[in-house]
């Protein structure tokens, strides 16, 4: 995990000022480090009869379908508003800094379903449990959520007791 670590950018005052973002477009571009994220985001679930993999808009797909790849199953993405052609069913959420919205077609999970929430990050939780609702609003079960990184201090993790959470690395 070392490797991965250092593979992560600091960015500092971005968004704005006062924020530490943690960036993994080094670890994206990166094809030992990638490789590296997506075996160990999918490793503890091999065996636990996922059916599906749900990944949040929009790094959530990079490493989401990389780990559907990998268990040989599908993916769901998990979007912003207008962005899916279908019947969509929608949640919206609070953030630290407004509102947002995600959104997946009617159709995309069932009841029976074992689905493996995916994102490259959990701060604050807010969009991680909007989508574990979302998911479960389709009849589907949430197995888990795996993230490339927590940032511990933000407490999101509290936010999704419910489920089992898997983070690579906590910052």
């Amino acid at each position: 995990m070392e490797r991965l670590r250092a593979t992560i950018r600091d960015i500092p005052d971005f968004p704005k000022p006062g924020i530490l973002f943690k960036d993994i477009t080094p670890v994206v571009q990166d094809p030992a480090a990638l490789r590296l994220a997506v075996d160990h985001l999918q490793k503890p679930f091999r065996d636990q009869g996922i059916t599906a993999v749900a990944g949040m808009e929009a790094r959530g797909f990079i490493f989401g379908s990389l780990v559907a790849w990998e268990l040989g199953v599908g993916f769901v993405p998990l979007r912003k508003p207008g962005k899916l052609p279908y019947d969509v069913k929608s949640i919206s959420y609070d953030l630290e800094y407004g509102s947002a919205t995600l959104e997946v077609h009617t159709d995309a999970l069932k009841p029976g379903d074992r689905v493996l929430i995916i994102d490259d990050l959990l701060a604050t939780g807010g969009t991680a449990l909007a989508s574990c609702e979302l998911v479960e609003s389709l009849g589907a079960e949430v197995v888990a959520c795996a993230f490339m990184v927590e940032l511990d201090d933000l407490g999101g993790r509290e936010k999704l007791d419910r489920w089992n959470i898997h983070s690579l690395l906590h910052f």
